[in-house]
């Protein structure tokens, strides 16, 4: 029997952390920690080595977006010397939870290695799904979301040359792939696209991510337009399959 998945819940309100364990264990998801503050839940993170963690960003001694860069930190890249120096060998994926819908929070959330981003209004459903999504690596927000962040954050200059430089390591199918998906195709509907088996695209999935140095989707969205690769307001119809994650 597949064992259930563990998640650490990080907020300074003890009713918001009372809510989200009653919502999740209703559906089966266990809750092995709680933290009211950052740097409880990086002592958490090591001690109970959680599947995902639930991060708010306002807390005291250290925020949600120091704590989630010092758990994820040596898991962006597959480098297994960066891994085996990292106090979280098996990092876990961080959702950032907030009351606040602020672009610059979710911009620095990604940035610091954040799977994903939820205002704390989500419905149980919403969150329990969220937990799950990230958890196989799946990208968490909604294409409106993402667009919107890159078209007011993204910086062109030596960095993004960079990432162009990084781009060249990608087979013509692999720069397809991230093209499609940074349209907010799914697996499925990429393999539909392409005509190639699920099981294709996923493994197309992991080498883009592997060659980029990449966390999970999310970052490959971002990844995708910060390169140029695909530009904002490009592949609408592709997109809007994929428009009802936030509703």
């Amino acid at each position: 029997m597949t064992e259930p998945l563990r998640v650490l819940l990080a907020d300074d309100q003890t009713l918001v952390r009372t809510g989200f364990r009653m919502i999740l264990g209703a559906d089966g998801i266990d809750v092995v920690a709680e933290a009211t503050n950052g740097a409880e839940a990086v002592d958490a993170v090591r001690r109970t080595r959680p599947d995902v963690v639930l991060m708010d960003i306002r807390m005291p001694e250290m925020d949600g977006l120091e704590a989630t860069r010092r758990i994820l930190d040596g898991h962006r890249a597959p480098d297994p010397v960066r891994a085996g120096e990292s106090p979280f060998p098996d990092g876990p994926r961080v959702i950032i939870l907030t009351t606040f819908d602020l672009d610059r929070y979710v911009y620095a959330a990604l940035s610091a290695g954040a799977s994903g981003f939820l205002l704390k209004d989500v419905t149980p459903e919403q969150l329990t799904a969220a937990v799950r999504t990230v958890r196989t690596g799946d990208a968490l927000l909604a294409p409106a979301i993402t667009r919107r962040l890159v078209q007011r954050f993204t910086r062109r200059g030596s960095d993004t040359a960079a990432l162009h430089r990084d781009l060249a390591a990608l087979t013509p199918r692999e720069l397809e792939v991230l093209g499609l998906l940074a349209r907010g195709l799914s697996n499925a509907e990429l393999a539909t696209r392409l005509q190639l088996a699920e099981a294709t695209v996923k493994t197309h999935v992991a080498r883009i991510l592997a060659k980029l140095g990449l966390r999970d989707r999310v970052q490959a969205v971002i990844a995708a337009y910060e390169t140029g690769l695909v530009s904002v307001g490009a592949g609408e119809a592709d997109r809007q399959s994929t428009e009802d994650v936030e509703d």
